[in-house]
């Protein structure tokens, strides 16, 4: 009886009932929203690198490390020597090792010296490999392969030549080595999107001139010369190693952090990138309790509607009270009609994040990288309906509260 009679009255009152739904729909659709961009961009920052079982660099710290050799953020503190990293690349238990050179630039985006072997070991997003969208891997001393956001942002083509600048922030650049657009990745939501990929031979090829930071005064040498020089580097900034057996991963850690020819670290990079999202965590917490009060708002102003609406409702409550009704049946219809109300918001809510997520989890992939997978709702999604459901029938008591209160004859008051 009592349902029946909340869902009369608040038919009877759709228009103001309708807005106050919606209010509390778009609330719950925004913080399951952000909890599933917070859980996407999370799982795609832990994705940035995978299948990776060491990161060996010059001894600083393991976000530092991490940092410089997958995020291209920052710089190392040293390089390692070509000696250790073979040294490290004999190790029998290494079942892989890619070398990485940072520290020039081209137009704000980093230029990363490497082997044919990253295309074939770096892994991202649990386990996905670099596809190339046009062209092919550099196999020319002075080829590239660029990043898709390089490729989108420069509008760069295959076959267009390209200067690499000294340092990140230099107006001095390499003029009589160009590059030459060889292959375009595909877009993978990682740092190698803005990455310009060259090999290590180009790297020394193109400081042959240069000692100190600087260019040597003379003529600079021909690139038919540069061809018949012997290439090999000197040094790396980073190394990204594949061990055989996880099980010998920490005794390769334990030896490379003890190599006794230089100081070196090796950092495993899950462990690493959960130091980093601590970090960063405190934004998450910030913009997840901004989302919890806009739902606090919209049921705070749910119960600023039942208020309005009281003095409109006090011969209605008047009459129940004439026709029998106790006190409490006065209590629970409004408490009902409020539950029912967050209740069918809460629901609309999750209707419209899962819209949301089938409309724009393509956009957000392909512009950002950031994948968020479409499940069946969970407990998570559950419990927060569950929770709405109960703040709005205990915002709900105040106001029905007062309802209680109204006496018979203040109800039955003509008022002119």
């Amino acid at each position: 009886m009592i349902l029946r009679l909340a869902i009369a009255s608040l038919f009877a009152r759709v228009l103001t009932v309708g807005m106050t739904v919606l209010a509390i729909a778009l609330s719950v659709a925004l913080f399951l929203g952000v909890e599933k961009v917070r859980t996407g961009a999370k799982d795609s920052f832990a994705d940035t690198i995978s299948g990776t079982d060491l990161i060996v660099g010059a001894r600083s710290g393991s976000v530092q490390l991490l940092l410089y050799s997958v995020f291209r953020i920052g710089n190392a503190t040293n390089n390692v020597t070509w000696e250790s990293y073979l040294d490290i690349a004999a190790r029998p238990d290494v079942d892989w090792i890619v070398p990485i050179s940072l520290g020039d630039s081209h137009r704000q985006f980093r230029v990363m010296g490497t082997s044919t072997a990253f295309f074939e070991h770096y892994k991202y997003r649990r386990g996905r490999s670099l596809q190339m969208a046009e062209g092919k891997v550099m196999d020319d001393l002075f080829d590239t392969v660029i990043g898709a956001d390089v490729a989108a942002t420069l509008g760069y083509d295959l076959g267009d030549p390209i200067v690499v600048a000294h340092g990140l922030a230099s107006f001095a650049e390499h003029k009589d080595q160009p590059f030459q657009v060889a292959g375009i990745l595909e877009k993978t939501g990682t740092p190698v999107d803005r990455t310009v990929i060259v090999s290590m031979e180009a790297i020394e090829a193109i400081h042959v001139d240069w000692q100190g930071g600087g260019q040597k005064p003379g003529e600079p040498t021909p690139v038919e010369v540069i061809r018949q020089m012997d290439l090999t580097p000197k040094a790396v900034t980073a190394a990204l190693v594949g061990v055989d057996s996880p099980l010998k991963t920490f005794r390769i850690q334990r030896a490379i952090n003890q190599y006794k020819e230089e100081p070196l670290l090796a950092i495993l990079p899950g462990v690493a990138l959960g130091e980093l999202w601590a970090i960063v965590g405190i934004a998450e917490t910030a913009l997840l309790a901004v989302s919890a009060m806009v739902v606090v708002t919209a049921l705070i102003g749910m119960m600023a509607t039942i208020f309005s609406s009281l003095n409109e409702r006090r011969r209605e409550m008047a009459i129940f009270r004439a026709m029998g009704a106790r006190p409490r049946t006065i209590l629970g219809l409004l408490v009902l009609e409020a539950m029912l109300t967050a209740a069918l918001g809460a629901v609309l809510g999750l209707g419209l994040l899962y819209l949301g997520l089938v409309v724009g989890q393509p956009l957000l992939d392909a512009a950002y990288g950031l994948w968020i997978p479409i499940t069946a709702p969970g407990m998570g999604e559950i419990w927060v309906i569950g929770a709405v459901v109960v703040a709005g029938a205990i915002v709900s008591l105040v106001p029905a509260l007062r309802a209680y209160r109204m006496s018979l004859a203040d109800g039955m008051i003509v008022r002119t």
